[in-house]
């Protein structure tokens, strides 16, 4: 089995793929490391990316920008950072994925508790991980051959809380164990169009 990782090296990336590379050939992407390159906010660059990896039996995507911000302070330009690489980068994964997925394969996306139960400072961010809940209920629908697509939606993950903590007051830090398992669901189920919520 085959398997893409955008966001490899990132904090719940390495991981998720920790785990898969006990039961797959793992093949990890990111703009500015890992196996292959790639370029979220870029539709050129992804479909460059499949046609130098070729077919594939699964998708992963834990990765893709949203600017964070007092809702004041928002511009227009920073709305588009998180709509040209969270939102339409995970869009296009899976638009331009399809042609190189493996029959019965799945792609799986990756949002946030924002999507659900946002905090300060993330009108940005929110919107698109709502956006793409949105999605995936959409698509998911229309898919050929077998192909399957899901997201993970986890809330204040264990090894970023230090770091984002005073953002999520009260939230309680999900265990990395769990998050991973969101992950394995989606791959390794039947599950297709789901929101796969990993909250506390």
């Amino acid at each position: 089995m085959k398997i893409l990782v955008i966001g490899g090296h990132g904090t719940i990336g390495k991981q998720v793929v920790k785990t898969l590379m006990e039961k797959a050939e793992i093949i990890i992407g990111g703009r500015t490391q890992g196996d292959i390159v790639v370029d979220m906010a870029d539709s050129t660059s992804i479909q460059n990316m499949f046609e130098e990896m070729g077919a594939v039996d699964a998708v992963v995507c834990i990765a893709g920008e949203a600017k964070w911000g007092n809702f004041e302070d928002l511009t227009e330009e920073d709305y588009y950072v998180g709509l040209k690489s969270k939102l339409m980068g995970q869009v296009n994964m899976v638009r331009i994925g399809q042609q190189y997925m493996k029959e019965g394969g799945s792609f799986t996306l990756t949002t946030g508790i924002l999507a659900d139960d946002p905090v300060v400072r993330t009108a940005s961010a929110a919107m698109v991980n709502g956006g793409i809940h949105s999605f995936v209920k959409a698509a998911s629908l229309e898919l050929k051959n077998g192909h399957r697509l899901n997201v993970v939606a986890a809330g204040m993950v264990e090894d970023a809380y230090e770091k984002y903590k005073d953002y999520f007051p009260g939230h309680n830090p999900i265990p990395m164990n769990k998050v991973v398992n969101g992950y394995i669901r989606s791959i390794f189920g039947k599950g297709n169009g789901e929101i796969i919520r990993i909250y506390d």
